[in-house]
């Protein structure tokens, strides 16, 4: 178990953390649920980087590093459709296009292709996570509701166009 795959693993074990606070549905249990988020959400990049700077890439850290960022990404919004601040159809279509592209990496697996992340699915990533984080702290001005309508419009698109990306450009995978 080398450093990085150690940052995964804490990853995982701070989702119940995060979800037990946002659940409390109070300001103080809110906030530290966003301090959860923020540091899982960075310590994914991190993990990352170390792993491909130190040379520390195993299947471990190839599997449950996406795996572990889809599992805090997607508990955190259902949870937020459950306290009624996120519509349903939003998490449907992101957890949909996860799926979708999680099963079109199994399938290059199963044939030995490795399919590395783009640009697209970066963005995409990253508009999700800020999205999550203003939804999470749930502010009423009408400054905050309208970048939280932008913010979930943007990583919609973004979700949607990466996933048509992804497929469109791994098409073989399906000839296989």
């Amino acid at each position: 178990m080398n450093l990085p795959n150690k940052i995964t693993t804490t990853r995982l074990i701070l989702i119940p953390f995060c979800l037990f606070a946002l659940m409390s549905n109070n300001t103080i249990g809110r906030i530290i649920a966003v301090i959860i988020f923020i540091i899982s959400s960075l310590t994914d990049a991190l993990d990352g980087y170390i792993a491909r700077s130190k040379n520390l890439i195993t299947t471990f850290g190839k599997f449950m590093d996406p795996l572990v960022d889809k599992l805090l990404v997607n508990s955190v919004l259902i949870a937020l459709v459950q306290l009624n601040n996120l519509s349903c159809w939003v998490v449907i279509i992101i957890i949909w296009r996860e799926l979708i592209v999680t099963g079109f990496r199994l399938l290059a697996v199963k044939n030995n292709i490795v399919i590395p992340a783009n640009n697209l699915g970066k963005i995409k990533t990253i508009l999700q996570m800020i999205m999550t984080i203003v939804i999470m702290l749930d502010f009423k001005n009408s400054y905050m509701v309208a970048l939280k309508y932008i913010l979930i419009a943007l990583a919609l698109f973004f979700t949607v166009l990466s996933g048509i990306d992804y497929i469109y450009k791994n098409k073989s995978v399906l000839n296989e």
